[in-house]
């Protein structure tokens, strides 16, 4: 697995990752990460595309996730320690 491009973002760190003929987008906010895996195959412009798809929209919907699982975690491990 190699690093092939880091996105400036000012609330996450954003990583494109290729292997085994995958892109890998690994967004992470402190503990928390997400990453999607896309097939090289269905890129018509390899790491272009992966560019185009993490639009303002998508990016949005990325944070809004980061805020539910960091709730997530912290519900449960509110449960576990008390």
């Amino acid at each position: 697995m190699r690093i092939i491009a880091e996105l400036p973002h000012p609330d996450f760190k954003i990583s494109i990752l290729n292997m085994n003929q995958k892109f890998i987008i690994k967004i992470e906010k402190g503990s928390i990460e997400q990453s999607y895996k896309i097939p090289e195959m269905d890129l018509t412009d390899g790491v272009n595309s992966v560019f185009e798809i993490l639009d303002e929209a998508f990016l949005k919907t990325v944070s809004l996730r980061f805020e539910e699982m960091r709730k997530d975690f912290k519900e449960t491990y509110f449960r576990y320690n008390y």
